[in-house]
């Protein structure tokens, strides 16, 4: 359906929780057909994704000028039969279009709502609004916040990129040098992405301190004119293991934005963490930071027992080995992050891994339950 631009002032409310591609269908023809747009995200306390985080969804979704997202907490009962109800709702509705306007009593009136839901012309009558209804049978986007919480899995082509990234689930594989961390981490994710349709996306990050330390190789070299400087010439800052951990976490969320519900990581801030304590001796508070503000679900922890050391010119050493999967283990169990510890050969290893991470999803995805009338 084409629409005109007829309306000045047009307004759509939701509690996008998440925002799916139903949402988005509803605000583009909203913009499509308005000289300006409000959407409201109307939240209450009881629900587990922040409002700020939907709020950043959609603007980052919606950037066109005359579109804006209008946060705004609504805790008030649902009641579609009550006007105490429906009065508490729309108050708290126009007082955020009022401070998001900055023009208080003065903000230019709503002429029409756009909606997809059986109270839009209630909604759109307390508004003194023209109601405009769009896709009422979810034909076109056949999803509801609802079912989107119910099963993530099932809905995953109706999410954007930032909700992805949110909702994916993050395995990391750490274990300390020549243990196969990353020859794991690198099935593991093929594994998933052999099983197809929504799961052939699965992708795995590689350990961006390997690629750090390389570059920093080369440029000692350089400044030196030295290429005969090897790892142990090098002199190591907190601040780069804080980069470090950083930029991997950048990283994950880039893979995570375009991959399935699966993320396997090489490593993560938790371990770097751990290596700024082998090189520099003291604990990392900055990237412990990084590690408290990027979400992973699951730790794989290879054991060295069994493992032959190769040493490739960029490891310690065979004897630090048991030191640093005793620290690993150690920080899992001191912190209380769930996982698992894989011993045998490669097969073994692969086979607990996926038992453990099929384990994860099965958990599903929980949400805290929104208000409901």
């Amino acid at each position: 359906m084409t629409y005109e631009m007829t309306h000045e002032h047009g307004l759509v409310i939701g509690k996008f929780y998440p925002p799916h591609a139903g949402h988005h269908h509803l605000i583009d023809t909203a913009a499509a057909s308005c000289a300006r747009v409000s959407v409201v995200v109307a939240a209450s306390t009881a629900e587990s994704i922040p409002l700020a985080l939907r709020t950043a969804w959609l603007r980052e979704a919606h950037r066109q000028p005359h579109v804006e997202i209008v946060p705004v907490v609504d805790d008030a009962e649902i009641d579609y039969g009550s006007d105490e109800a429906w009065s508490a709702h729309v108050a708290a509705f126009r007082a955020g279009l009022a401070m998001r306007s900055g023009l208080g009593a003065s903000a230019p009136p709503v002429d029409a709502v756009f909606s997809s839901e059986a109270y839009g012309p209630e909604l759109a009558e307390r508004f003194s609004a023209a109601h405009v209804p769009v896709d009422p049978p979810r034909e076109r986007f056949p999803v509801s916040g609802t079912a989107v919480r119910e099963d993530p899995v099932g809905n995953w082509e109706y999410l954007t990129p930032p909700v992805r990234a949110y909702l994916a689930r993050r395995v990391v594989v750490v274990g300390a040098e020549s243990t196969g961390t990353t020859t794991l981490a690198r099935a593991l994710a093929a594994h998933y992405a052999g099983r197809g349709g929504v799961w052939e996306a699965t992708r795995w990050v590689p350990e961006y301190g390997r690629t750090f330390t390389e570059e920093k190789l080369a440029a000692a070299r350089r400044r030196a004119g030295d290429p005969s400087l090897w790892l142990d010439d090098l002199v190591w800052e907190s601040a780069e293991f804080t980069e470090i951990a950083g930029h991997h976490a950048a990283l994950e969320d880039a893979a995570a934005r375009s991959g399935s519900p699966l993320l396997v990581c090489d490593t993560d801030a938790f371990a770097t963490a751990i290596w700024h304590e082998r090189y520099l001796g003291a604990a990392a508070p900055e990237v412990e930071a990084v590690h408290g503000r990027t979400p992973h679900h699951l730790w794989i922890l290879t054991d060295p027992e069994g493992v032959p050391f190769e040493q490739d010119g960029w490891r310690d050493g065979e004897l630090i080995r048991s030191w640093m999967s005793g620290r690993f283990r150690d920080e899992l169990e001191k912190q209380g992050l769930p996982h698992i510890t894989v011993t045998g050969p490669h097969e073994r290893r692969l086979a607990a891994a996926v038992e453990a991470t099929d384990a994860l999803l099965a958990a599903g995805w929980r949400f805290s339950a929104p208000l409901t009338p």
